[in-house]
């Protein structure tokens, strides 16, 4: 069975970082598109970053480009998402994909779903 477990998130000061990480079993991250996704209070669910894990790949909203950064590890079967320099509007739960073609970053172009981790950036 397809499981993905998210973990990584807390409270965070604005200006700081953390890394989530999303480890996959019942299948391999290779030839798979692995997003992250969040959704905030009151707010739609919106595509953050996504990568191919055949062939590297990636993709970022424009929020969050050159601030976070997708990265994958094959062997352990695990995608991270560094975030750094997180803002307030940050402020979510985080959700990993999984995506049986290239990556996009639309929500319902996805399979199977993380429980989510929280990620919370206040002073």
């Amino acid at each position: 069975q397809v499981q993905l477990v998210e973990s990584g998130g807390g409270l965070v000061q604005p200006g700081g970082s953390l890394r989530l990480s999303c480890a996959a079993s019942g299948f391999t991250l290779d030839y798979y598109g692995i997003g992250w996704f969040r959704q905030a209070p009151g707010k739609e669910r919106e595509g953050v970053s996504c990568i191919s894990s055949g062939d590297g790949s990636t993709d970022y909203a424009r929020s969050v480009n050159g601030r976070f950064t997708i990265s994958r590890d094959n062997a352990k079967n695990t995608v991270y998402l560094q975030m750094n320099s997180l803002k307030p509007e940050d402020t979510a739960v985080y959700y990993c994909a999984v995506r049986l073609r290239v990556c996009v970053l639309s929500p319902g172009e996805y399979d199977y779903w993380g429980q989510g981790t929280q990620v919370t950036v206040s002073s």
